[in-house]
Formats: structure tokens, sequence, C-alpha cells
């Protein structure tokens, strides 16, 4: 994961609108798939904010339906409101089924014993998208290595889960590369996020390239944790270029073009961590358009059978 994203991530706002618990129950049947392939909108995340209609209608055409976002502040996706962007999508019959929000410590309120409006509205305008799952792909460094604070926040996951149920959905938390190697007692830190959230109410969305540069093996977690990675961020990844990534050794690629056997950690995943959810991520592109490899990725994953 470059710099870039991380902050994108960090500086990320968050705000939504109000939908029913009536009409978000008619999305359940809606998740029946055997499975689904997405991309992850921050692929194309220049392309989006110059031209977010026409981009997505270029996805579209190259044969992407669903679509996750990473740009939600003032209550608004790309510069719409929640209902705008559902329209949006439906007009070219596209579906966004999970998106990423960052939720932090300031999020839950001590004094009421409840979380935010402001997280509140999160939740209720990803239900007005038709989502099945609020990811929240970050943890803050002042929480990381503090065992209360970390214990804290592992509890809030939970309750963000059970307002998800409320709408219909599940929360989940995206992984980068830190859980890798920050150490909690004995443990890193990914085994005590996956160890300390319900399963029922918190899934796992393991992004199989973050992890790979400072050691993380896809297959070998989902192996220790059977059952708890219902959604993948699909990568392969190079050696980054000198100077290139912030220092770190690896970058994304196409699909197929790089050391991870991407096909092999799908068909694990699929066959027994539950995975459902395939969303293609490509951060960095060896100066090919960003829509240029994702339409690649498309194919080659169409060629493995997804």
């Amino acid at each position: 994961m470059n710099n870039s994203r991380r902050n994108f991530i960090k500086q990320s706002t968050f705000t939504m609108a109000a939908f029913s618990l009536a009409k978000t129950k008619s999305f359940a049947s809606a998740f029946a798939a055997d499975h689904i392939t997405g991309v992850q909108l921050y692929s194309v995340r220049d392309d989006m904010g110059k031209d977010p209609s026409g981009t997505l209608k270029q996805l579209a055409a190259m044969g992407y339906e669903y679509v996750e976002h990473a740009n939600y502040r003032n209550r608004k996706f790309y510069g719409y409101t929640a209902p705008e962007f559902k329209k949006l999508l439906d007009d070219l019959g596209l579906k966004m089924r999970s998106g990423h929000t960052v939720m932090t410590a300031a999020h839950w309120d001590d004094a009421k014993n409840d979380f935010t409006d402001v997280w509140k509205q999160t939740v209720e305008d990803a239900a007005t998208l038709g989502q099945q799952y609020v990811i929240s792909p970050w943890l803050d460094e002042a929480l990381r290595t503090d065992m209360d604070k970390l214990k804290k926040m592992m509890d809030i996951f939970n309750k963000s889960g059970e307002l998800c149920t409320k709408y219909n959905m599940k929360f989940g938390y995206h992984n980068h590369d830190f859980e890798i190697v920050t150490k909690v007692g004995d443990e890193n830190l990914y085994d005590f996020i996956i160890k300390n959230t319900n399963p029922n109410l918190v899934i796992q969305q393991i992004d199989i390239g973050n992890m790979y540069g400072n050691g993380g093996r896809a297959i070998e977690i989902m192996k220790k944790y059977p059952g708890r990675f219902q959604s993948m961020h699909v990568k392969d990844e190079i050696k980054a270029a000198k100077g290139e990534m912030g220092g770190e050794p690896y970058e994304s690629a196409v699909l197929g073009k790089g050391v991870l056997n991407v096909r092999e950690i799908l068909d694990y995943g699929k066959k027994h961590s539950g995975t459902k959810h395939f969303i293609i991520e490509q951060e960095s592109y060896q100066g090919q358009a960003p829509l240029d490899a994702v339409k690649e990725d498309l194919v080659m994953m169409k060629k493995w059978g997804y």
C-alpha cells in the first residue's frame, strides 16, 4: 500500500443520508449469489475525481457489475448524495455491495454510550446504496499497541456490527501491512483483531497484496482462521522500482504479471474461507493507464472463472 493511499485514508471524512429499515430488508435477496467480482474505485481514483459518471460508464462497458467505493465526504459519494449515486449506478447496471469508510474512536460517544450521528448516517447511507458490508480500512496508530484502547476499539467494532445488522449489513475490517508486523503481546495485531471481533457481526476483508511485502501470506492466514474472510481485495505484486512506493519493496500490478499465485489464493478463499466478494484493487500501474489496467484485471479474473 503506497503512501498516497495512506494519506487518502487518513484524510477521509465521514458523513451520509437516512434510509428506513423496512426498505433495506428488500436488499436481502440480492445477496444470494455464489460470488461477485468487482473493482475498488480507488483503482481509478484520478478518473473518478475528474469524471465519476463517465468513469463508471467505462467500467460498466468493460463488463464490471460491482464496484466498491473509497470516497465518502460530507454525506456524498464522489460528489453525489447517496440516493443520487444509487441512481447513477442503477442507470449503468452497476451495484455497490461494499464500501470503505474509516471508523475511528471518535465515532463513539462515551457520554451517550452510543455512536455519533455521523457514524449512524454513514451506516444509513451505506444501506441506501444497497451495501452488504460497511468496511473500515484503517486503525489509528495511537490504538495499535495500547491494550486498553485496542480492546475498547474492538468492542466498538462489534457494536458497529450490531448497528449494521439493523440494516441487513455487517461491519468489516480491511487489512494493510502494519497488522502483520505490529506486535500485541505474543501475537501480531491482525491475530488480535480477528480473535476479538465477533464473526457474526464483523467480517474481515483480506487484502492479499498489502500484507505480502511484510511477510503476510494470505493462504496461511485463511487456514488459521477458516471462514472469517468473506471479502477479498484481489491484487498481484511486483518488486517496486527503486525510490518508488515510499521505500516499500512491492507494488501492485496487473493480475497474472506479478509474484503472487493469485488464482490459488482465490480458489482457497472461495472453498475454505467463505469468500464471496472478490474485489480487484490496483494502486500502481507501471506506466499503464489505470482504466486499461483494470480492464486487463477483469479479463484475467474471467479467465480464472471469476
